[in-house]
């Protein structure tokens, strides 16, 4: 860790993404081609009072991510934090799953060191390319120490959001990002890092791999109950169901849930809307009957990050009750 004296000290990591993509020729695909030095050097220069070093860890548009993928850079970051030398990390990353990984990182990665995600909605080689701000402001914030002990954070046009809440809200603007139900954390200007609201972070979880038999489920009207009945026979190993309102589902559902809980598949209901807690309350095939066949409510968190982190349990160990029991705890710490 830096003295008060000393430059504070921040590694990046680079993966790809719109931040360091160019197009191949004039009517071309966009594809990811700068290197981490090439995004360092489009920052225009060095960031006072910070020393910057940079690592190529892979070059891919964050629709190509997966799990392992996502894991090993979890097991980097854990590796450069732990060194003395290092007091924060940036992550550069594409916009699509960004949320996902930055929230998987948080799950992952113990500590207080600043973990910070960042991007670009405009491809490297535009003339009015957001990547260098974001990526400048995101040096700044994982350089802060106030910005220690919140987990992973995403930093995107001026504003920084905690993984956990965080989400994509618009495919092309700049302000591309917001915090379901939730807002940001704080904002940076001109270098300068103002934390509005602190975060509690989750319990960190050390998985030996990431489960990848969770599938997740969007409900619609009259959403068919055969696709819980296939899900559990292709053999996945949780479901989580983004269902109606509070956390409702069709009648004809309940049976095919139940079945799925008895044979120990667990099954996690978050909401399809864009903010507010789920919350068992109606009958007749709502949140109460799913409540009595088992199921496992995720509060406010989106299905996306209920998928990864029943990911990260079933990973590390934990089935049964002891699953449900680390699940509730989770989600209802960092709700806090």
């Amino acid at each position: 860790m830096s003295s008060r004296n000393e430059p504070r000290r921040v590694h990046v990591l680079t993966t790809g993404g719109t931040i360091a993509s160019k197009r191949r020729d004039v009517d071309g695909d966009v594809v990811a081609a700068a290197s981490g030095a090439d995004l360092l050097a489009s920052v225009g220069g060095a960031i006072a009072g910070i020393d910057v070093t940079v690592e190529d860890f892979c070059q891919v548009g964050s629709y190509a991510m997966d799990l392992p993928l996502v894991l090993s850079l979890s097991r980097r970051i854990r590796q450069h934090l732990s060194r003395s030398d290092c007091d924060g990390v940036v992550v550069t990353h594409g916009t699509d799953t960004m949320e996902e990984s930055a929230y998987l990182c948080d799950l992952t990665v113990p500590g207080d060191k600043p973990v910070v995600f960042t991007g670009a909605q405009r491809n490297a080689d535009m003339p009015n390319t957001d990547g260098p701000e974001n990526l400048r402001d995101a040096i700044s914030l994982a350089a802060t120490p106030a910005a220690g002990g919140m987990g992973t954070l995403l930093c995107f046009d001026g504003t920084f959001h905690a993984a956990r809440d965080v989400t994509k809200t618009h495919t092309t603007r700049l302000d591309a990002f917001g915090s379901r139900g939730h807002g940001p954390l704080g904002t940076i200007a001109f270098g300068q890092v103002d934390v509005r609201r602190r975060c509690r972070r989750s319990e960190t979880l050390d998985p030996t791999r990431l489960d990848g038999g969770v599938q997740l489920l969007k409900l619609s009207l009259g959403a068919d109950p055969r696709m819980i009945v296939a899900l559990r026979e292709l053999g996945a190993t949780a479901i989580v169901i983004e269902a109606f309102g509070l956390g409702n589902a069709p009648p004809a559902l309940l049976r095919p849930i139940e079945e799925c809980v008895d044979s120990g598949v667990p099954i996690i209901i978050s909401s399809r809307c864009a903010e507010g807690p789920t919350r068992p309350l109606y009958g007749n095939g709502g949140g109460r009957d799913l409540e009595r066949s088992g199921a496992i409510f995720a509060s406010d968190l989106a299905g996306t990050k209920a998928r990864l982190l029943a990911s990260v349990l079933l990973g590390s160990g934990h089935a049964g009750h002891e699953f449900e029991q680390a699940f509730v705890r989770c989600v209802t710490f960092a709700a806090e």
